[in-house]
């Protein structure tokens, strides 16, 4: 029988190519945007870790979640650095969410606050694919528009406090074989994984239309 980890990757891995195939995403990746549009991603950003992270601390006792609150994580001041790098000083004032990106952080939200197993669907989605494809983003980031390695601009894709990310992964997995939820749970779970890269998507999807390309 398949563990727990090994069936989300499974259950979700067509959601996930969707989402990594998006075409914002490919025209991102193939250099084919400018920097207006790779800033006004990373805004869309800050929405949804501000609704992972902003009192995730509460969860830190929950049986189900709190294995997986961790602070070495969290990516919000990364991504405020570099929105004061991408937008400068007054970066808040410009801040806007995309109806899509509303969505997907009131659900995050409402897992976070009523629902702590559903709340490791999205950690999960976001955290670990951050420390996979996302070095993907930085690399062509770093490359399309010259932004220092690992330096402002990029800190959100830098886990400085993840010394090892593949150790790191293989431990994230063991904690998701061993979350406390029964067969029905985690099928739960695994439905809202797939619902997150839904979310995801429409995001990618509303920032296309946004950032269409000329022919």
């Amino acid at each position: 029988m398949d563990s727990f980890s090994t069936l989300l990757r499974t259950a979700s891995h067509e959601q996930h190519v969707e989402a990594e195939n998006s075409t914002f995403m490919s025209d991102l990746l193939g250099g084919r945007l400018d920097l207006e549009a790779y800033a006004r991603y990373t805004e869309q950003l800050w929405f949804v870790y501000a609704a992972l992270e902003t009192g995730a601390d509460r969860l830190a006792a929950d049986p189900v979640a709190g294995p997986f609150v961790r602070p070495e994580l969290f990516r919000l001041s990364a991504l405020e650095r570099d929105l004061a790098h991408l937008r400068g000083t007054g970066w808040r004032a410009g801040l806007r969410a995309l109806p899509a990106t509303e969505a997907y952080a009131a659900r995050v939200r409402e897992c976070r606050e009523q629902w702590p197993a559903g709340y490791i669907a999205h950690h999960y989605t976001r955290y670990l694919g951050d420390l996979s494809g996302g070095q993907i983003i930085r690399d062509r980031a770093e490359r399309t528009w010259g932004f220092e390695r690992r330096g402002d601009g990029v800190r959100f894709y830098t886990f400085e406090e993840v010394a090892n990310p593949a150790a790191f992964k293989r431990e994230y997995r063991e904690l998701l074989d061993g979350v406390r939820a029964d067969d029905l749970e985690k099928q739960r779970i695994v439905a809202e994984c797939k619902r997150a890269f839904a979310l995801n998507t429409a995001v990618f999807r509303a920032l296309g239309e946004e950032f269409p390309l000329t022919a």
